[in-house]
């Protein structure tokens, strides 16, 4: 590898070295400490992806406290009520994010405002009338120049709390406990292990940072001594030339993200040389089968997978052999990890049969809901905790998810797995994606409702998309009522909204289940 490539953070033409960037965190934590933010206190980052977003996080975590991400997509009564939530007296956040708040911000809190850099200004309509500073709020540069580096005791660095997205209610702020010395050291092995993060590695994040786990593999690529590139946005092509320009070796992706990159043209996939790549790692939402095959066909056995949730931590691991020889799978057990499969009255369910899964990592330090400690106790079963997910582990120890348990139709009292029915949808030729979801029935009580999204350019039957499924899957099996769709709605991670879909059905019913 060349030893030309700049080694510290880069984000679009910005680039900022690790000495650079410690030495900035090491102040934001000075000014935050003579703010008065003490350890388990929170502060909140309402930034996209940014270089200030790392070092307000490190800042924040010097000092003991909770670095809190704000979805940036959020309603502003959805942002407030993360503040109000979290406790926070500080708010660190983009300019023009903070302008659309206006009023809605909490009395007394105070607002760092950050400058969006010349990526973000060319990635995101921004008004301009929004760039500068807003009335109230203090800018950080400024504010920074004052500040003298924190030099108080060293603190026990806690994870970001990461709010849940909330599928019913409001978001959950997940307050993992500090890690202890031994604790810190598993994560670290984990994070090399899972994500593929190495003293050196050439990392790059198309992700989110508000998100669980690009969260995680941020933060942790930002320390390796290697490189971390941030995109703004998700950009097929300027993806592959980033890779071939900063020789990334390291990514964190959704399965989104293959589906638009194979859909490039051969001649622009040729341009880009990718051979850099060692250790592709996905997650957050379901990788159709044929899609994995295309793309280790296309980058070589490189891509991995984990399955976890923000309170669990990656729980399987898959490599590309596994996704070849056993499609559809999450992968084995992780080291360190452990699996239970309970049935309805809560006892272990033998391999093969499909359960409610539950997991717990030794290593891990333990977590609590913010504010809701009895929805901790909810989701736990003698130590082990549930996302509510519901899946199988066969003869081979490989792991399966079905769906989730909420997602789960029960239809003249079988219970049927929608995710069955999205696998088989999916192998069927023109189909680019698909949600299957119960609606109200007088009959039944739910009947299958499938909404599919063609393929650019493709114009579906229904009628022989139905018999196709009839090939595949039991009667019963096969959605009563089909639809098509342009384009689903969908949630950053990628995961298909299929609540946005489900609601209306069910509100006119005047039920919810």
């Amino acid at each position: 590898m060349s030893s030309t490539l700049f080694k510290g953070v880069i984000s679009g033409d910005r680039q900022r070295g690790f000495d650079a960037i410690n030495e900035r965190a090491a102040r934001i934590a000075g000014g935050l400490y003579r703010m008065g933010v003490k350890p388990g206190d929170s502060v909140c980052i309402l930034m996209r992806n940014d270089v200030a977003f790392l070092e307000a996080a490190y800042a924040v975590m010097q000092l003991g406290a909770y670095a809190v991400p704000v979805n940036w997509h959020f309603k502003p009564e959805e942002i407030t009520y993360v503040i109000k939530d979290s406790g926070t007296r500080i708010l660190i956040g983009h300019a023009d994010m903070l302008h659309q708040l206006r009023e809605a911000i909490p009395l007394g809190i105070i607002a760092l405002s950050v400058t969006p850099p010349p990526e973000i200004l060319a990635n995101y309509k921004i008004d301009p009338a929004h760039i500068g500073t807003p009335d109230g709020a203090i800018d950080l540069e400024s504010w920074l120049a004052e500040q003298a580096p924190y030099d108080g005791p060293r603190q026990p660095q806690p994870h970001n709390m990461i709010y849940t997205s909330g599928t019913t209610g409001h978001p959950k702020g997940v307050r993992r406990f500090a890690p202890t010395p031994e604790q810190a050291a598993s994560t670290d092995q984990m994070r090399a292990r899972i994500y593929g993060l190495i003293p050196g590695s050439r990392a790059l994040l198309p992700g989110p940072l508000y998100h669980s786990a690009p969260n995680a593999f941020g933060l942790r690529a930002g320390r390796l001594g290697g490189a971390l590139v941030l995109m703004p946005r998700f950009e097929p092509e300027e993806f592959l030339r980033v890779i071939d320009e900063q020789k990334i070796d390291t990514v964190f992706m959704v399965p989104t993200m293959f589906i638009r990159l194979m859909k490039l043209s051969p001649e622009v996939r040729a341009k880009y040389d990718i051979s850099s790549l060692r250790h592709i790692i996905h997650a957050a939402a379901p990788c159709p089968p044929d899609v994995k095959r295309a793309m280790i066909e296309w980058w070589g056995p490189v891509i991995y997978e984990f399955y976890g949730s923000t309170e669990s931590g990656a729980v399987t691991f898959a490599s590309s052999a596994d996704a070849l020889n056993k499609p559809g799978t999450v992968g084995k057990v992780a080291p360190g990890a452990e699996l239970r499969f309970l049935g309805d009255d809560g006892e272990i369910l033998p391999q093969g049969e499909i359960g409610e899964i539950y997991s717990r990592i030794a290593g891990n330090p333990d977590f609590t809901y913010h504010n809701k400690p009895e929805k901790r106790g909810e989701i736990d079963r003698d130590g082990f905790i549930t996302s509510g997910d519901v899946g199988y582990i066969d003869e081979d120890g490989y792991v399966f998810i079905c769906d989730r348990k909420r997602d789960m139709v029960i239809s003249g009292g079988v219970n049927i797995y929608p995710a069955e029915i999205e696998a088989a949808l999916h192998a069927v030729a023109g189909v680019h994606d698909c949600a299957v979801f119960g609606i109200p029935d007088e009959e039944f009580g739910e009947a299958l409702m499938a909404v599919i999204e063609p393929q650019p350019g493709v114009v579906l039957d229904l009628t022989a998309v139905r018999s196709e499924l009839k090939k595949a899957l039991a009667d019963y099996k096969v959605p009563r009522k089909m639809e098509i769709q342009a384009n689903l709605p969908r949630e950053d991670s990628g995961k298909i909204f299929k609540r946005r879909l489900r609601d209306p059905y069910w509100a006119k019913a005047g039920r919810v289940i």
